[in-house]
């Protein structure tokens, strides 16, 4: 996609992650994937077992003019609970630990520099245990996975744990969604 960027980010479940950031402004598409490990071409069950090293993550391709990366990453810090390392909420391993893939300098230092600005405005009781690396491979997830909240809301994962943060989303950022500009 031309004049687009993209954040690789990875805070628990793809799914998750996923509902949140398809309906912010500017976002163009998403896409649920694995990042960080060390088997190639890895499926959700091998990711799941915690050997593989990867990270659920969530690709997302998006137009800098109408939303940045560092306002991307604002609304990743607040979406997720970046103090917990290797879990969200019930979700428990490393496949689920808080993380920022970067592609290049540039990301790297816009990432570092805003996870200074969430640690400084105290949001957390605890620090932050976000892990900020260069991506090396994203290998995307079986299409199962894409709008997974979208075609499955009625699931009890999705209205139980989706749901809540979606709806906490929606509240906090309501003048960042599609829509509303």
């Amino acid at each position: 996609m031309e004049g687009h960027e993209e954040a690789v980010l990875g805070g628990g479940c793809f799914w998750c992650l996923e509902a949140v950031f398809q309906e912010l402004a500017g976002v163009r598409s998403t896409e649920p994937g694995y990042a960080g490990g060390t088997a190639p071409s890895p499926t959700y069950d091998q990711v799941c077992t915690g050997e593989t090293g990867h990270a659920e993550v969530i690709r997302v391709r998006f137009d800098p003019r109408a939303i940045t990366y560092a306002e991307l990453l604002r609304v990743f810090f607040v979406v997720h609970d970046p103090t917990t390392r290797d879990r969200q909420g019930a979700d428990v391993g490393t496949q689920y630990r808080s993380i920022i893939f970067c592609r290049g300098d540039a990301q790297r230092e816009t990432a570092t520099g805003v996870a200074s600005e969430v640690e400084a405005e105290g949001l957390y009781p605890g620090p932050l245990v976000t892990e900020i690396v260069k991506l090396e491979e994203f290998w995307p997830a079986e299409s199962y996975h894409s709008d997974y909240f979208r075609r499955h809301a009625d699931q009890p994962y999705c209205r139980i744990v989706i749901g809540p943060k979606v709806a906490r989303f929606r509240e906090r950022f309501r003048g960042s969604l599609r829509g509303s500009k």
